[in-house]
């Protein structure tokens, strides 16, 4: 749903705090040759921010179910790649396998899986099964995200967010053809469920201020405000919205207060692969 809007998304959607990106790159200290798996990465956000941050990755496979994402992924990486190889991989996160097998390098693998504001659109279950047949023992997987101006709770976002269901209903839309469901189990649920019992919760406070026109621009990559949801109307939903914009803004701008969560698990220690799973499968490069 969200492959129209891989420029605009690669604009306007908000990065990782430093504080989260530190956390990351701390999960890879002292592995000989770090890789990662990024999954629904989007534009590239998750890789972008730990190659800055010189994470020293070695490898990385990002996964998206939309090819505009993954040009715009491509674009941004590699400028900074360095040494660093990179796999983009056209599919969905529950139907990634690894590109080959290779039996008796039980150590090559992912250190590190993420998912960065796209798991609730996965089965949990099924990924985190996949993650535990192709990770390295002690492997970190983090599940991350700070909800959406949607679900952020303050006066101009509550009054947006009136305006959106003026013009789209009262339902939450999760693309065209449906609504936005809630996940019925919590992640944390999912992950006690999975090889990756072991977790800890990390959060991370965030002030962010928005132009108006940002604003705009990121409602733009929205699965609950994207144009086509409004056809002939999106016009006049975004003079409306701009307007309702202004008038909340101070210097230009409105803030919002996020916190970014970040959900770290690992197998617990002595666990190397789920039960039952047999010989890992190599992680690898085309």
């Amino acid at each position: 749903m969200f492959e129209g809007a891989a420029l605009t998304y690669a604009r306007h959607r908000p990065g990782l705090p430093e504080a989260a990106v530190r956390l990351l790159v701390g999960t890879l200290r002292g592995r000989p040759s770090p890789g990662l798996l990024d999954l629904g990465t989007g534009t590239g956000q998750v890789p972008f921010a730990l190659l800055s941050a010189g994470a020293g990755l070695t490898h990385i496979e990002a996964v998206d179910v939309s090819p505009q994402m993954l040009h715009q992924a491509r674009q941004a990486l590699q400028p900074v790649l360095g040494h660093c190889t990179l796999t983009l991989v056209h599919a969905a996160a529950d139907a990634y396998e690894p590109l080959a097998t290779l039996p008796g390098e039980p150590d090559s693998g992912p250190d590190l899986i993420t998912f960065c504001r796209s798991y609730h659109w996965m089965s949990g279950p099924a990924v985190l099964e996949m993650a535990d047949r192709v990770a390295t023992p002690g492997a970190a997987v983090a599940i991350m995200g700070d909800g959406s101006l949607w679900t952020h709770d303050t006066d101009w976002t509550r009054a947006l967010r009136e305006l959106i269901q003026r013009y789209l209903g009262a339902e939450r839309r999760a693309g065209a053809r449906r609504a936005y469901a809630e996940p019925r189990r919590s992640y944390e649920e999912d992950l006690a469920d999975s090889a990756f019992k072991d977790v800890t919760e990390h959060l991370f406070p965030v002030a962010r201020a928005w132009a108006p026109q940002a604003v705009l621009g990121y409602l733009r990559t929205t699965s609950f405000a994207a144009p086509e949801l409004f056809a002939e109307r999106h016009q006049a939903f975004e003079d409306e919205a701009l307007a309702l914009l202004h008038a909340y803004a101070v210097d230009g701008s409105v803030v919002e207060g996020a916190t970014f969560r970040v959900l770290l698990a690992r197998r617990p220690e002595g666990a190397r692969w789920a039960a039952g799973s047999g010989t890992p499968s190599r992680w690898t490069s085309t």
